[in-house]
């Protein structure tokens, strides 16, 4: 299969950002790993501080993969865009968080993507992408 992940506003920062919250490792490292987890699959990689690139990069993942893994940070919060981005597009979206959202400060709790993607994962730090893509696996059939 072909997914491609989404990564939203400051997650470029990771290893360097708060990592009592999120870790000490870049996704540039992690990402290493998690396609020697997955060898015989394509996992493609596209991060961005910008709503409306996460949009186009949905729109465009439509025809090119089997489906997506998006973390839009903390667009997950404030963006009804992206959420009907989601809506419009048929190829399925997996919401991860590395943090527990449910567990963090209360705006932090309400997710827009949560209703439209058919997957959410938080709270398992990196290793939620790697989830994300186990579920898809089993759940989603390539065409």
């Amino acid at each position: 299969m072909k997914f491609i992940i989404i990564n939203g506003p400051n997650l470029n920062l990771l290893g360097k950002r708060e990592p009592e919250i999120y870790g000490h490792q870049s996704f540039e490292e992690y990402l290493k790993t998690l396609r020697n987890e997955f060898p015989g699959h394509q996992i493609d990689y596209y991060q961005t501080n910008h709503e409306g690139s996460i949009i186009d990069t949905l729109q465009e993942a439509d025809s090119k993969y089997d489906a997506v893994i998006l973390n839009p940070a903390a667009y997950t919060h404030t963006s009804i865009a992206i959420a009907d981005c989601i809506k419009a597009i048929d190829i399925p979206v997996v919401e991860v968080h590395i943090s527990d959202i449910n567990k963090r400060e209360d705006f932090r709790k309400h997710s827009f993507v949560k209703d439209v993607a058919v997957y959410s994962i938080s709270g398992q730090g990196l290793n939620g992408y790697a989830t994300a893509v186990k579920w898809l696996l089993r759940n989603i059939h390539n065409p």
